[in-house]
């Protein structure tokens, strides 16, 4: 039986799947040439090989490196030219180059992406950026999203206090864990994220669930990224808060204190200066102008959010939010990938 989240879910992903559909057509990508503007920059998070499970609430953040292969040769065969994050500024400003640019980032700096993407990027000479949180890299601080899906997927029933008393909460139908899945996520972003992911943290270890363990098990160490950035001059470092945090939803001080110390401790692991900041979360609510400014005001030249869009003519004015494109994992076909290059999906959904 399904819940009307589920219902909602189902007919989100099925309109998306049928806008690219439409988008991948060679007739409809050629009546709109323009639509993909300046080029685009992609986001990831994991790269591995497919792990099929029923429950699987963060499967769109995953994608095999099949797939990414399969990506990169799609926008190469479109024509577009791969660059550095951090170049895009420069490459924008010349008038004189009227080529559209590709840029791949990776958040939160997994080891996958250097067990699995390093190697196809390094195989089509690719260059990439992998946004850093020095919280996930020391294990100081935990990823709610995997803590949640990791509890709900163990248990058939837990307890959790939402804030009016422990209440025991239903996971024992595929239904029943999505569900649980996504109040636990409204949960964090409706209250102190701090003491939500707290809370959750907890309720994790009640059932034997270590939540630092499953970063350590996840998340690059320090001595990973120095090596991975001494042996792949493909590869940059950018900065993405200490904390993983929602930055529109803290003070300036801590907003301030998020970004400056994000980007000095990052640069004390590699020993390189990051030259891009990723924005956690990146959706409306999440980042806007004054965290924009903010991140501008270090020095760092360009900032991206996970808002979606090409790049056109206008972007160097908003140079510190700039918007990406995610790959996917439920929607992991060439097809797709040429759908969003082409731009025309976000002009369907204006």
């Amino acid at each position: 039986m399904f819940s009307l989240q589920s219902a909602k879910r189902m007919l989100k992903y099925g309109i998306i799947r049928a806008g690219l559909e439409v988008s991948a057509l060679s007739v409809v990508r050629a009546l709109l040439p323009s639509a993909s503007g300046r080029g685009l920059i992609f986001t990831l998070h994991h790269v591995r090989p497919d792990s099929p499970q029923a429950f699987a609430p963060n499967a769109i953040l995953s994608v095999t490196p099949e797939f990414l292969e399969k990506a990169i040769k799609a926008v190469l065969e479109m024509g577009m030219t791969p660059v550095h994050l951090h170049d895009l500024p420069a490459r924008l400003a010349d008038q004189g180059d009227n080529r559209t640019f590709v840029a791949f980032t990776l958040d939160d700096g997994y080891r996958n992406n250097a067990q699995y993407a390093a190697p196809v990027f390094q195989k089509f000479g690719i260059p990439y950026t992998i946004f850093v949180a020095p919280g996930l890299t020391e294990r100081s601080r935990s990823m709610w999203w995997e803590t949640v899906e990791a509890l709900v997927r163990q248990q058939d029933k837990f307890d959790f206090d939402f804030g009016q008393g422990t209440e025991t909460v239903a996971a024992e139908s595929l239904t029943q864990k999505h569900d649980a899945f996504d109040r636990l996520a409204a949960f964090v972003h409706a209250n102190d994220e701090d003491v939500a992911v707290t809370r959750i943290d907890a309720a994790a270890r009640q059932y034997g669930i270590n939540p630092l363990a499953i970063v350590d098990n996840l998340v690059m160490t320090k001595a990973e990224l120095k090596q991975l950035v001494h042996d792949d001059p493909l590869a940059h470092m950018g900065a993405h808060t200490m904390t993983h945090v929602n930055l529109k939803r803290v003070d300036q001080t801590r907003l301030e204190n998020e970004v400056r110390q994000s980007i000095s401790t990052l640069q004390t692991y590699t020993g390189v200066s990051p030259q891009s900041f990723s924005f956690p979360y990146g959706y409306k609510s999440a980042t806007g102008q004054r965290e924009a400014d903010a991140v501008l005001a270090t020095g760092i030249p360009v900032a991206v959010t996970t808002q979606p869009g090409v790049l056109s003519k206008t972007s160097l004015d908003n140079i510190g939010l700039l918007p990406r494109v995610s790959l996917n994992g439920l929607f992991q076909k060439k097809r797709y990938v040429k759908a969003l290059a082409s731009g025309i999906p976000f002009k369907l959904i204006k």
